[in-house]
């Protein structure tokens, strides 16, 4: 069984692109591999906090040294780095926002970025431990960043990539629904973007 995560993190709610590019990326997934289980998380309803000061710390403390109050502080960062692991296929809601993700995706990245735990060191440098995973990345952008003068300003997809790549998920497709805000393009966008879908 193939267990799927959904992150979202559009400001947009029932009317976000990326939302519904997500859903139809999943339908395919769920198309091919008919025995799965889905989780959603919409990280804005979640309103993850940013990281603080205190927080960072905790996450240097060997397990045994934790107080119950280093625990609590702990507890969402480990609950998503948990469910992160579990996952087979996640599926990122992506949208361009002033250039790159938005604050609540890079908040979920923070949390989920644990040295030991999802990354490490070895004799040649970092080593990223989360292994085995298949990503989907749905970017929507009003613009378009895949060619022409866009593409220098695309810091979603490069960035999600080399960072991602970093914890060890390195088998990642971009699902791009472009030019939604430009004329004679935008029309058509969300269907091409659609029908652009191809599950490895």
């Amino acid at each position: 069984m193939k267990r799927i995560l959904h992150l979202m993190s559009s400001l947009q709610a029932n009317e976000s692109y990326s939302i519904k590019l997500g859903h139809a990326i999943i339908e395919k997934i769920q198309e091919k591999y008919p025995e799965n289980s889905l989780e959603e998380l919409n990280l804005v309803d979640l309103k993850i906090p940013h990281l603080t000061p205190e927080v960072l710390r905790t996450f240097f403390i060997p397990n045994e040294e934790l107080t119950q109050e280093n625990r609590e502080s702990l507890r969402l960062s480990n609950d998503l780095v948990k469910q992160l692991l579990a996952a087979d296929i996640i599926v990122i809601g992506a949208p361009l926002y002033n250039f790159t993700i938005p604050t609540s995706l890079k908040a979920w990245i923070d949390h989920i970025t644990r040295a030991g735990i999802t990354f490490g060191y070895g004799e040649n440098g970092p080593v990223g431990l989360v292994k085995g995973k298949k990503i989907y990345v749905a970017m929507t952008s009003g613009g378009i960043y895949s060619e022409g003068p866009g593409k220098a300003n695309d810091f979603v997809v490069p960035f999600l990539k080399a960072f991602l790549g970093f914890l060890g998920m390195t088998d990642l497709t971009a699902i791009r629904a472009e030019g939604l805000k430009v004329p004679q393009v935008k029309e058509h966008a969300m269907e091409r973007a659609i029908e652009s879908i191809v599950i490895d």
